[in-house]
């Protein structure tokens, strides 16, 4: 300030401007103004552009000249100042004091009022950009893979825009289109983005809306400067200039010097279809001006395939909307689904979710059994016709999921086996989607849905039921695995009957029932005779069909409530509830025939015995250890008085059981 104030001065009452009389007080105090003027801003302009690492007459020019005007008019009242003291003399100029003083507190709080509303500006530019990078930052925690992202492109390009010499707005847009350049991943799943490995074509096809999203959105806010453009995929020309500004050092000079001269006239011919050497097509793309439509009518269009065809751009608020809400859906999924190992829990529960992400009428898991499909889930529009199918794996369009591991997509429901095979059997379902559901050994099962409308289910459809098959197959998996361990625990793996375990739960029931209604139990032991013979003469597998044949004879002669199960080797037993008198007798008899012609089917004729002891309650005992060991007593009797009497003749059971009872009696 003071050295402007001092070379204002000088110029004022320099030398070269005495001559210019009238003139000389007005160019005087113009020539001092501008040189009080020049030399009070360009040392600030020029401190502050080395701070900032600018240019001085930018800075000058954006934050000094503005302010001439100023100066000019302080020069003007100076110079009226001292005209009106020559003039009038001071106690006139000094009664206008006031005046001056009021004139400047105007334009003191106007240049305050301008200060305020420019911070206010600053502050909500401020709010602004600290908005977008919170925006931002939450749009960068979808990706866990690329930590800090967000910050070192900020980094990068103030620096770069820096040490180019961009302006300052040049720097702004910079800013804003670094942190703004991911804005789009709102309208891509989550599961993609963080998705560790390749990504299925749906997949890649969801990722493609990427730019054109974050272009759209970034056109409604309407930035000051281009932002737009570098989020935006770039245009062929562009593209272009690209790749010959980077010819011989990214890529081959050779490729790029012919793809130059070409590449309108490929891009031409993609868009006409015009490929060379092409094989000759139909002319099934012509268009029928005559017979607008047909006499009955067009057929009834899906809403959600019509609204799909009425789309010419991708709305990106829908887009969003629809990505949150399939990221909530295959989390809340992919939660519940490992919460349960009951099997029909957990299809449940996935049925129920399923409904609310892919649109369907109805729904079916099919599980791979011994190369045979069952529905072990079905539900919506004729689930009694799908739980009734039992598809072999490679026919109809789940059967050959299984087989080939692929997916179809709006497939015919129609050709499911059992719809044209049995006449009684309809459907009104006019498409399909379905996957292959593959564990840890394999596919393990289908999952289907089916729908009334023709081509309804999409490749985003398609693209949820990918990310959430393999997690649904090993939840099957883990589910029959769990299924298959229950079983084993209370059955015989062998011959499906109920094992030791099982039977003394059950013989303890019956025996609790007995004692309040007064029925009697019967408690009967079963061994076949010599059966170790048959697995030393036929093999360990002709032995266990002998064990499955007479199993299944066991459980043809129970009724309902009767209980047969195995104990071990070649030994059964079968608990009856509340025999009449004689009914043991002729149960046994038939017993021994219905087992003897088993084992004769399966032996080719080679006659197997067996031994057999019975116990009653409460006669032979109040619990179930008492009565198996009274049973088991009297079967090992029969078996040695038939040993030691092999050739003499057997006595029959009825025999026995007879002089049993006159014992009782006595």
């Amino acid at each position: 300030m003071s050295l402007a104030a001092v070379g204002a001065t000088w110029v004022y009452h320099t030398t070269w401007l005495v001559g210019l009389y009238p003139m000389e007080p007005f160019v005087r105090l113009t020539a001092a103004t501008f040189a009080f003027f020049v030399l009070n801003t360009v040392p600030v302009a020029t401190a502050v552009s080395i701070t900032e690492k600018v240019s001085v007459f930018a800075v000058w020019r954006e934050c000094f000249l503005r302010s001439l005007p100023y100066y000019i008019l302080g020069g003007v009242l100076a110079q009226i100042a001292s005209m009106a003291t020559h003039a009038l003399g001071w106690p006139t100029v000094l009664l206008t004091g006031p005046v001056v003083y009021l004139i400047f507190r105007s334009f003191r709080m106007h240049v305050d009022r301008l200060a305020n509303e420019r911070k206010h500006i600053e502050d909500v530019s401020s709010l602004h950009l600290r908005t977008i990078q919170a925006l931002a930052t939450a749009i960068e925690a979808k990706d866990d893979t690329t930590s800090a992202h967000l910050a070192r492109v900020q980094v990068y390009a103030r620096e770069i825009g820096r040490d180019l010499g961009l302006t300052a707005v040049e720097q702004e847009a910079l800013l804003a289109a670094s942190i703004l350049h991911d804005i789009s991943k709102l309208a891509v799943p989550e599961h993609i983005i963080s998705k560790p490995g390749l990504l299925t074509p749906e997949e890649f096809e969801k990722m493609k809306i990427h730019p054109i999203v974050g272009a759209e959105i970034l056109e409604r806010v309407q930035f000051p400067y281009p932002v737009v453009p570098i989020v935006r995929a770039l245009p062929l020309d562009e593209a272009m200039q690209i790749l010959q500004k980077d010819s011989g050092k990214h890529f081959d000079p050779r490729v790029v010097d012919l793809l130059s001269k070409r590449y309108v006239e490929l891009e031409e011919m993609v868009r006409t279809q015009q490929l060379p050497e092409g094989p000759a097509k139909l002319s099934k793309d012509i268009k029928i001006q005559r017979g607008l439509e047909p006499a009955a009518g067009f057929e009834a269009v899906a809403p959600a395939a019509l609204a799909a065809a009425k789309a010419d751009a991708i709305d990106y608020v829908d887009s969003i909307a629809s990505a949150r809400q399939e990221v909530q859906s295959l989390f809340e999924i992919s939660k519940e689904l490992g919460s349960s190992l009951s099997l029909s829990e957990t299809l449940s529960v996935l049925g129920v979710r399923l409904r609310g992400v892919v649109p369907h009428h109805s729904l079916v898991i099919w599980v791979n059994r011994e190369g045979t499909l069952h529905s072990e889930y079905a539900a919506g529009d004729d689930y009694r016709l799908f739980s009734s199918l039992a598809i072999p794996v490679g026919q109809g369009l789940s059967g050959w999921v299984a087989e080939n591991r692929k997916s179809i997509l709006n497939g015919n429901p129609s050709v499911e086996t059992g719809y044209l095979s049995d006449p009684t059997k309809f459907s009104t379902l006019r498409s399909a989607i379905a996957v292959p559901l593959e564990g840890l050994n394999g596919v393990v099962g289908v999952l289907a849905l089916y729908s009334a409308d023709r081509d309804a289910f999409t490749k985003d459809h398609l693209r949820v039921l990918l990310a959430i098959n393999s997690k649904i197959g090993l939840s099957i998996e883990n589910a029959l695995r769990f299924q298959q361990a229950e079983a084993s625990a209370t059955n015989d793996a062998l011959t499906g009957l109920p094992n030791a375990r099982t039977l003394f739960l059950q013989l303890d029931a019956e025996l609790s029932r007995s004692r309040r209604t007064n029925q009697p139990v019967a408690v009967l032991a079963l061994d076949l005779d010599n059966f170790k013979n048959v697995n030393q003469h036929h093999g360990q597998i002709e032995g266990n069909r002998v064990l499955r044949a007479v199993a299944t004879a066991l459980k043809s002669m129970c009724r309902e409530y009767d209980v047969v199960a195995r104990m071990g080797g070649d030994e059964f037993v079968m608990v009856m509830s509340g025999p009449r008198p004689g009914e043991l007798v002729s149960k046994v008899e038939h017993l021994r025939s219905v087992i003897t012609q088993a084992c004769r089917e399966v032996l080719m004729g080679e006659l197997l015995t067996v031994s057999m002891g019975s116990a009653h309650f409460p006669a032979d005992g109040n619990d179930a250890e008492a009565l198996l060991a009274a049973a088991d007593k009297r079967m090992y009797e029969e078996k040695v008085v038939q040993r030691s009497r092999a050739a003499a003749p057997r006595t029959s059971f009825a025999a026995r059981e007879a002089n049993r009872q006159s014992v009782l009696v006595a």
